[in-house]
C-alpha cells in the first residue's frame, strides 16, 4: 500500500472540496442552524414558558415516557424544564448524526464527479497508484473531513446546550455517555456511511449535485429515528446507541467491500 500516495490525494480532495463554495457553505449552514439555533430557539421559548408558569398537558404526557432514571435525576424541576432537558438528551439526539452524514456526503460528492467537472479527473487516474489505493484515498478525504466536522459540532452543541439548559432548569447536562457515544462511536460510522454511498455514486455520475442528490438519501434512516422517538416508539439509551455504531460500522464493511470489487478507473475514464 503506497500510503504516501494515499495521503497526498486524500489531503489534495479535502483542501480543494474546502476551498469549493457549494461544499463550504453547507459545512458551515447546517450546524449553525442545527446545532445552535434550534436549542437556542427551543431553550428560548421554554425558559420564557418556565418563568411566565405557563402551564403544558403535552409535558405531562411526556413524562411518562422519559427514560428510567431521569425523573429521579432531574427530581424538583418542573414540567416544561425536564420536557427541555429531555430535548437536549434525547429527542435532537438523532438529528445530530445529519452532521457526519452531510459533511462526508458533501465532501465525497465533490471527489470524482467534483474532479470531471474541473477537468483534473484524467491527470488523476493516471496517478502511480492502484484502483484500491485511489479509492480509500478518496474515502479518506471525505471520512476526516466528515468526522471532524461532527467532533467539533458536538462541542459547538455541548457548550450552547449547557448554556441554554442553565438559563431554564439551572442544570448542565452535557456531555454524558449517550452523546459521547454518539459523537465519537456512531458519528465517525455515520460518516463512513454517508462518503461511502456517495464516493459509489460520484464515480458514476457526472456532476456534484448529482452525486450529492444520491448521497443525501442516506439521511432518511435519520429522519426515522426523528419521528420514532417523538412518537414513543423507542427512547435512545446507552446500549441503543452502541447497538447502532455498531450496525453501522458492519454496514460500512459491507458498502467498502462492494466498492472495492467494483471499483475500475477505467470505467471512469470511460465517461470522460
Amino acid at each position: 500500500m503506497n500510503w504516501g500516495a494515499v495521503w497526498a490525494i486524500a489531503r489534495k480532495d479535502a483542501m480543494v472540496a474546502l476551498r469549493t463554495r457549494a461544499v463550504v457553505l453547507p459545512l458551515i449552514i447546517v450546524p449553525l442552524v442545527l446545532m445552535v439555533g434550534v436549542p437556542v430557539l427551543v431553550g428560548l421559548i421554554s425558559g420564557m414558558a418556565t418563568r411566565l408558569d405557563v402551564p403544558s398537558s403535552d409535558m405531562t404526557e411526556l413524562a411518562q415516557s422519559l427514560p428510567a432514571g431521569f425523573g429521579e435525576q432531574y427530581a424538583g424541576l418542573s414540567e416544561v424544564q425536564a420536557g427541555y432537558i429531555y430535548f437536549i438528551l434525547y429527542l435532537f439526539a438523532p438529528m445530530y448524526l445529519v452532521l457526519p452524514l452531510m459533511a462526508s456526503s458533501v465532501v465525497a460528492a465533490d471527489s470524482f464527479a467534483g474532479e470531471k467537472e474541473r477537468k483534473t479527473l484524467e491527470a488523476l487516474v493516471y496517478t502511480p497508484t492502484t484502483d484500491r489505493e485511489l479509492l480509500l484515498a478518496k474515502i479518506l478525504g471525505g471520512w476526516i473531513p466528515g468526522s471532524l466536522v461532527g467532533l467539533v459540532g458536538f462541542i459547538i452543541y455541548a457548550i450552547v446546550a449547557d448554556i441554554m439548559t442553565f438559563y431554564v432548569a439551572g442544570r448542565i447536562v452535557l456531555p454524558n455517555p449517550l452523546w459521547l457515544l454518539l459523537a465519537f462511536w456512531v458519528g465517525p460510522a455515520a460518516a463512513a456511511l454517508g462518503l461511502g454511498v456517495t464516493v459509489i455514486a460520484s464515480s458514476r455520475v457526472n456532476t456534484f449535485q448529482e452525486a450529492y442528490q444520491i448521497g443525501s438519501l442516506v439521511v432518511l434512516p435519520v429522519v426515522l429515528l426523528v419521528v420514532g422517538q417523538a412518537a414513543g416508539t423507542f427512547i435512545l439509551s446507552d446500549w441503543l446507541v452502541a447497538l447502532m455504531g455498531l450496525v453501522l460500522w458492519a454496514l460500512n464493511l459491507v458498502i467498502f467491500a462492494i466498492a472495492a470489487a467494483t471499483f475500475r478507473r477505467t470505467a471512469l475514464m470511460a465517461r470522460l
